[in-house]
Formats: structure tokens, C-alpha cells, sequence
């Protein structure tokens, strides 16, 4: 009788998991996933296209909120723990509802792992938001100057059709328009492509590290959350955010990043308080004072030309970054700060629909609205409410790092910010690449 699994997750580490783990041992039987973090994921299937010839129906999603009932439903014997960002609190209370229904509680690590016949660097953080996208175009961008192609590879985030996701690979805007991304997958991808990069993502990574090996000299994992990296890493670097201090001993499973990572990258220090980086460098020497360390200034800027001094404006930021990863504010309202926006418009009584929604479940929101847009109903309440809120500003800043104004056809007026990681302490990530770029 084959041991009988519930994978809890969000759409991606779940998957790897499954793909990598369970889907061709017969000695473990996956009845279901369940989903969280992300609207309207549940109710899906994982389709037995990518389940296997052992799951010929597919495997449903359903809610976590459900553990209960399916563990005595299908006689479940082993839960097993696959998304990130979340508390240590919050993992070990689901392991108790687990354990108090019957079943064994599992958390993955290194045996996830895929083993490349590349170089692999991975870019790995302690929460969302700690400044892994632009510390991977960073790399990519040394990479690209060595002569060196390089080919990265992201964190999953297949919300849609799970079949048209199993390999995704990204060279152009009309690629992503093709894809009928979300704004959160845009906010990933995009930065790449302007910056003439090929990026990989979708459901089923062995599939996905051998295309991009095809085509690379090195294989850039650039992370999701706080996620650890799905390809067993040859440079392994974790970012830290003073803004956040603690969490880095404190959330799931950034804290197995920062110990096992062999550079760490204390990003934001520019705009950190003096006390928060000292808490950091005191957590780096106790839990990992081998690493590495690094520490680099997140540079904001606002587009060629743009002013907005004297303005009253509406901030919109990464969604993830603020919600979820429990930030206030991005680069969007430091930007607003820095250069001499007069007022920040309070979003909330603006917001209609799952974005109103969104402002009860995040108490922490109030100076800044983040760009959530998991799917064409939420997308257009989004602009909805932008569009309500401009009656009151006089320009839209906009801290994500796509072009919201053009996937949202905004008709008001816009500018966006750009933010890029300087290193001022320490080795620069070029000297701590030349073994590999070598």
C-alpha cells in the first residue's frame, strides 16, 4: 500500500516537488495539492500530462483551508510542506494540524535539487523583496560582458494553463503578450527582455534547465519569495533586507538560504536605519560567518526626465514585495520621497473589487497600492482603481519594474521608477564571479 501524500503549496515549489519526489515512485500516491497565497488557483488540476502515466485523472487543487477533512477523506499519511515566504509559526502550525489529524509533516530541501552540467549561480533572499530580480540582472549583465551566454532561469509561477506552461522560454514583449501573463510574471520577465536576455520559467524544471543548458554557458537561477533554489547552485548568494531585520532568522525558507548561502548580499543599505544593518551583520556572524558578505546600495531613480516635485501622487508597487512579504512601501515611495513628491494619495478608498479585498487581508497598507493582477478581473479593478485615485494626484508613480501603464492602458499620467543594486562594501559580485565566468 503506497503512502499517501497531501502537497501544500501556491503553484510552483508544489509542482517541482511532486515532478521530482513523487510522480514516478510507486511508493507514494499524491491525492492531492492544496493552494494558498495566490487568487483563484484552487479548484485546478495538475493535469496528467505532467502528473504521469500513474495519474491518468490528474491530481486536484484544493484548498488548504480543507487539510482536515482530506487527510481523514483519503487516509493521508504524509503532508508535505512545498511553498515559501511564510513564518516559522506558520509552517509549524500546519504541522500540527497534520499531526493532530494523523498524518507524518514533511519540509523538502537538497534532494529538490536538479544537478546541471553547466555552472549554476543562484540568487536566493530571506523575503520577497529583498532585491533578487535586479541582483540577477546584475549578474547576467557581468556574464553577458565576459563573453559568456547565460541563461536565466526563474522561480515558478504558472497560474494559468498548466500544459501551454510546462517550458516557457521568453525572448521578446509579443513572447509575453503570446503567454497572456500575469502582471506579477510580467514584473519578473520583462526587465530580462528589455535588457535583451533569454528567460526560462514554467512547470517542469527538468524539462525547462535542459532547454536553457541547450543554449548557455551558465545557468542563472533567479529565485521566487524566499524560495530555495530548484538547481543545485555552484555560486550560491542570498540577499538580506535590513528594512526586514530578523526576519532572516525567522521566515521559512529564507532562514535555510541565509545559512547555506556562500555570499550574502545586505541590500537597501542606503535607505536602512543604522541599528537594523547592525542586527543583520550580528545574525550573519552568528548563524553563517563564512559567508561572503557584500553590502550594496539599491539605487532608486526616476525615468529620464520625469519630475514630480510639488506633486501630489499615487504610488503603485510590486505586489508580492507588499503584500505577502509584509513591506509598507517599495521603491515607488522612496522615489516619492527622495525627489519632492509634495503628497502621497492614501489608495484604500479608491480600491473596488479583490483590490479592496486585498487592503482588509494586508492591515499594514495605507501609503502605497501594489500592482495586483492575477488574472483579467483583478487587472481591471487595478486600473479601476487607479484611475478613481488620479482624480486626486497628479501623477501616477510607478514603482513596479514594468511598464504598468502600457499592459494596463492607463490614461492618466504616469512615471516609473528604476532601482539598481551598487556594491559600496566588500568584494563586487565581479570578483566573486571570475571562478565561474572564467
Amino acid at each position: 500500500m503506497p503512502t499517501r501524500v497531501v502537497i501544500l503549496g501556491a503553484a510552483g515549489r508544489d509542482f517541482h516537488n511532486f515532478n521530482v519526489l513523487y510522480r514516478d515512485d510507486p511508493s507514494y500516491e499524491v491525492v492531492a495539492f492544496t493552494a494558498t497565497q495566490i487568487p483563484d488557483i484552487s479548484g485546478r488540476q495538475y493535469p496528467p500530462e505532467l502528473a504521469g502515466e500513474r495519474y491518468p485523472q490528474g491530481i486536484p487543487i484544493l484548498q488548504e483551508d480543507d487539510l482536515e477533512s482530506l487527510i481523514a477523506q483519503h487516509g493521508v499519511d504524509l503532508v508535505v510542506f512545498s511553498y515559501s515566504d511564510v513564518s516559522h509559526e506558520h509552517v509549524m502550525h500546519l504541522g500540527a494540524r497534520a499531526v493532530a489529524s494523523g498524518a507524518a509533516y514533511h519540509l523538502p530541501g537538497g534532494e529538490t535539487m536538479l544537478k546541471s552540467s553547466k555552472p549554476v549561480i543562484s540568487v536566493t533572499a530571506v523575503r520577497t523583496g529583498s532585491g533578487k530580480s535586479q541582483t540577477s540582472r546584475k549578474i547576467r549583465g557581468i556574464v553577458a560582458a565576459s563573453g559568456r551566454s547565460a541563461a536565466a532561469i526563474r522561480h515558478p509561477m504558472p497560474y494559468g494553463n498548466l500544459v501551454k506552461q510546462r517550458l516557457q522560454r521568453f525572448e521578446s514583449f509579443e513572447d509575453l503578450d503570446a503567454a497572456e501573463v500575469t502582471i506579477e510574471e510580467r514584473e519578473e520577465y520583462e526587465p530580462y527582455i528589455r535588457d535583451g536576455a533569454v528567460i526560462f520559467a514554467g512547470a517542469d524544471y527538468a524539462a525547462i534547465l535542459e532547454a536553457a543548458e541547450a543554449e548557455a554557458e551558465i545557468i542563472l537561477w533567479d529565485g521566487g519569495n524566499n524560495d530555495t533554489p530548484f538547481i543545485a547552485p555552484d555560486i550560491d548568494i542570498c540577499v538580506v533586507d535590513p528594512h526586514r531585520a530578523g526576519h532572516e532568522l525567522a521566515y521559512w525558507p529564507g532562514e535555510a538560504n541565509f545559512r547555506r548561502a556562500n555570499v550574502i548580499i545586505v541590500n537597501k543599505v542606503d535607505s536602512a536605519r543604522p541599528d537594523d544593518l547592525e542586527t543583520i551583520r550580528g545574525n550573519i556572524a552568528a548563524a553563517n560567518p563564512e559567508a561572503t558578505v557584500i553590502e550594496a546600495e539599491s539605487q532608486v531613480r526616476l525615468e529620464e526626465g520625469a519630475s514630480i516635485e510639488g506633486k501630489k501622487v499615487l504610488v503603485v508597487e510590486d505586489g508580492p514585495t507588499t503584500t505577502h512579504g509584509d513591506m509598507g512601501f517599495g521603491a515607488g515611495l522612496i522615489a516619492a520621497q527622495r525627489y519632492g513628491a509634495a503628497e502621497i494619495i492614501d489608495p484604500r478608498k479608491y480600491a473596488v473589487g479583490s483590490i479592496a479585498k486585498m487592503f482588509e487581508t494586508y492591515g499594514h497598507l495605507h501609503d502605497v497600492l501594489p500592482a495586483m493582477g492575477y488574472g483579467e478581473k483583478q487587472q481591471r479593478e487595478l486600473r479601476e482603481t487607479i484611475h478613481a485615485a488620479a482624480k486626486e494626484a497628479d501623477v501616477i508613480v510607478i514603482g513596479t519594474p514594468i511598464d504598468l501603464a502600457r499592459v494596463l492602458e492607463l490614461e492618466v499620467p504616469s512615471v516609473r521608477v528604476f532601482y539598481d543594486l551598487v556594491e559600496v562594501k566588500g568584494p563586487t559580485l565581479e570578483e566573486i564571479l571570475k571562478p565561474v565566468v572564467a
